[in-house]
């Protein structure tokens, strides 16, 4: 199939007017060979698709910090970047901005009958239920109807791990309580020792990969996101070893002058001050 050639950027209306459009002509401009951006005229799905990714996460930020004028600056972000691809597809002739935003409407519109239809729910879980087999027809007429088919392999690996194992879970491969997740984990905690000792690093990396899949099976049991969790340890490490290094600086030193154990002590009373 030939693509069809790109359409001409119009001009732009007033934003105040319609803000959205506006953001569609901008890009349409900023793409356009004769006089667009040479840096955005040069960009395809694939230099795009790392940039799009660190604003989803950019979102997520802010969204722990509570910062919501950010949010409303990172979503602005988010959205360019699906404009952008947007944009890119259209002058492939594949789709555009409107058949994405229509895409997910229709979407949507099916899977919530309760809202848009006449279907009703007994209650949440029954509504899950719902809408886990209203996405399984989908798959099904994607032709992917393996259990674990459209799980996406780009996913942060953790977030990757809790929705195979929970997609798994729904035929019944699963643990039944966390005692036995616990009792995994320390069989592979195990195992990885002994491929530490071995001085096989092939070996114990692909133990250490078997215990974060499991860590990622506990958080699911748990109903803990795994990778807010560790996002909120980072943080905490963050904060604590930030402490370490103010101390350090009223004595005039830094962490490369003192020694572990001074910096444990002071880790200590970064802990104790939290408690207060």
């Amino acid at each position: 199939m030939t693509a069809s050639p790109p359409p001409a950027p119009r001009p732009l209306p007033p934003s105040e007017e319609h803000p959205l459009f506006t953001l569609v002509e901008i890009m349409a401009r900023l793409r356009d060979p004769q006089g667009g951006c040479p840096w955005d005229i040069e960009q395809t799905f694939a230099t795009i698709a790392p940039y799009t990714i660190e604003e989803a996460y950019e979102v997520a930020d802010a969204i722990e910090r509570n910062d919501l004028p950010d949010l409303k600056e990172e979503l602005g972000d988010l959205l360019l970047q699906v404009v952008f691809h947007s944009r890119m597809a259209e002058e492939q002739g594949v789709f555009s901005f409107e058949d994405v935003a229509r895409s997910i409407s229709d979407k949507m519109i099916r899977r919530h009958p309760h809202v848009f239809g006449d279907h009703a729910y007994d209650d949440l879980a029954d509504q899950k239920a719902g809408w886990e087999e209203l996405k399984a027809q989908e798959r099904k007429a994607k032709k992917k109807g393996g259990v674990l088919d459209d799980v996406p392999a780009g996913l942060p690996a953790l977030t990757r791990a809790v929705k195979l194992t929970k997609r798994a879970a729904r035929v019944g491969f699963d643990w039944p309580s966390t005692d036995e997740v616990l009792a995994k984990l320390a069989e592979e905690v195990a195992e990885l020792q002994v491929e530490i000792d071995a001085g096989d690093q092939a070996k114990a990396r692909e133990e250490l990969g078997d215990i974060l899949f499991v860590c990622a099976n506990l958080a699911r049991k748990l109903d803990v996101e795994p990778e807010d969790a560790l996002r909120a340890t980072n943080a905490k490490f963050a904060r604590r070893f930030a402490f370490i290094e103010a101390e350090l600086a009223k004595k005039g030193r830094t962490p490369d002058q003192s020694d572990l154990a001074e910096m444990d002590a002071l880790w200590d009373a970064a802990k104790a001050a939290e408690r207060k």
